[in-house]
């Protein structure tokens, strides 16, 4: 790939058409279908000194599970010089993958493209701390108001950028079970999420006896990567769920078609009341575990019988746990319930790693300056239009967007890498008032619902005339 032209100067004082907050794959997408697009000036911000993604994740070995064309431009712009496939082609690794026959990459390999793509991009800027977003009325503007950060992360300059529009891409926490989070806060002892699995791994695997909980893919992989380095016989490993099974995830091919366009413009249809009960009823899926990775685990467990004897390894389904505590200085007792059973019990372990998945970024915190524009559902959540755009008052007219923050409105595809390309598509579709990135009408077989929806919605002409903000663009 030849080098990235730079930009011409911005000037200082000019606005910006787009600032996004946050740099994950999905404001990485945006930003690389964003950049062979003349008439916009963006920005991008992240706190993070680099591109980082679940680095306490990248289990060796652990796949995608989505195939590789859910990279982030693909499925928009086959074309890119931002796909999968340039990136291996600049590396000299695309006649090893075309040999390997992989359809879908590892994690790490995921992580590694990402962080191409972010080294290159221009108008990213890594280590500046998004602290306020306000609308000024009089200038028809939002301000954002950043912290420059050193490498130590600590604070070295302030700035402000005045922008017409916003895309919020904050990401997602890690999720902590309320009686669990005393014992992750408290320095010393032995529990953690699954997002830092990897900086703990070598003091989980000395620890004699280890518990994990969570029966989405997080779980199974930290499982499975405990099971093959413990010694045959002395695993000493629980598994508990929450779910009423070690269930894998729906990945036929007709189920696939939930991550689909099609799918997501039928569910931001719904009424609200249908479109809370749908998310929690699908949890299978986008939380269930991989069937490459449930086979996995049973042939290890299996391959440990081979000389007599079962492997010390107990796989629990429908357990919650009620209560946490330590035990000693060095270990953890776990208060369970089974909730087929009715039964209750104490379980000692020397370790917890909390694969409890994560939820979205509450975005309260960065958008109190805009809390009286903000339009909001019964439940109080954020109402997010068809274009992934917040409803605000009408006085305000720079738009919002967001990227993985409306599940509830958009379902189970919010999340999913695969529709990565096609929202940022929509987005700057709907922001240039053009059809840079020409949309397909259909991308389903199914048909959802009785009545027929509106197949790709045209595109938002914008009231002003986006103008050069800098001679010669």
């Amino acid at each position: 790939m030849s080098p990235t032209p730079l930009p011409p100067p911005h000037e200082p004082d000019a606005p910006r058409d787009l600032v996004g907050i946050g740099i994950g794959p999905f404001n990485l997408s945006l930003a690389a279908l964003a950049h062979p697009l003349p008439e916009l000036d963006t920005v991008f911000y992240e706190q993070r000194p680099g591109f980082d993604w679940h680095p306490g994740l990248l289990i060796d070995g652990a796949t995608l599970q989505v195939p590789f064309l859910a990279d982030l431009v693909t499925l928009a712009d086959p074309a890119s010089p931002w796909s999968f496939l340039n990136y291996l082609k600049d590396r000299e690794r695309l006649f090893p993958f075309y040999f390997a026959e992989r359809f879908h990459m590892q994690r790490a390999e995921y992580d590694a493209y990402c962080r191409w793509v972010a080294g290159r991009l221009p108008g990213l800027h890594f280590g500046h701390q998004v602290d306020a977003v306000r609308w000024n009325p009089e200038r028809n503007l939002f301000e954002v108001d950043f912290t420059q950060l050193d490498n130590g992360g600590e604070a070295e300059a302030l700035g402000r950028t005045c922008t017409r529009n916003i895309v919020l891409g904050v990401g997602t926490a890690p999720h902590i079970p309320e009686p669990l989070k005393p014992l992750v806060e408290a320095p010393g002892v032995p529990v953690i999420h699954a997002a830092d699995y990897l900086a703990h791994r070598e003091q989980f695997l000395t620890a004699e006896h280890i518990t994990v909980i969570g029966a989405g893919q997080s779980g199974a992989e930290v499982f499975l990567d405990l099971l093959r380095n413990r010694p045959a016989g002395h695993e000493q490993i629980h598994w508990l769920a929450r779910t009423e099974a070690f269930a894998p995830m729906e990945y036929s091919k007709l189920g696939l078609e939930h991550f689909t366009p099609d799918y997501t413009r039928y569910f931001h249809a719904l009424s609200e009341p249908v479109r809370d009960r749908l998310v929690a009823a699908q949890w299978q899926l986008h939380k269930g575990i991989d069937a490459d990775t449930i086979a996995a685990i049973h042939d290890e467990l299996y391959r440990r019988t081979l000389h007599g004897g079962w492997p010390d390894a107990v796989l629990t389904p429908a357990v919650t746990v009620r209560a946490a505590g330590r035990v000693a200085a060095t270990q953890v007792e776990l208060h369970l319930e089974h909730g087929q059973q009715g039964t209750r019990t104490r379980l000692i372990t020397d370790a917890v790693v909390l694969a409890t998945g994560y939820r979205e970024r509450p975005l309260g915190q960065i958008l109190a300056g805009l809390d009286p524009y903000l339009r909001r559902d019964g439940a109080e959540r954020p109402r997010i239009d068809d274009q992934f755009r917040l409803v605000l008052d009408p006085c305000v007219n720079g738009r919002v967007y967001v990227q993985n923050a409306e599940l509830h409105t958009h379902g189970v595809g919010a999340p999913d890498l695969g529709l990565a390309a096609w929202r940022s598509a929509t987005i700057l579709n709907s922001l240039t008032g053009k059809d840079p990135y020409p949309l397909p009408r259909r991308t389903a077989f199914t048909a959802f619902g009785l009545e027929p929806q509106s197949q790709v919605p045209p595109a938002r002409h914008i009231a002003q005339t986006l103008s050069p903000l800098v001679d010669g663009r």
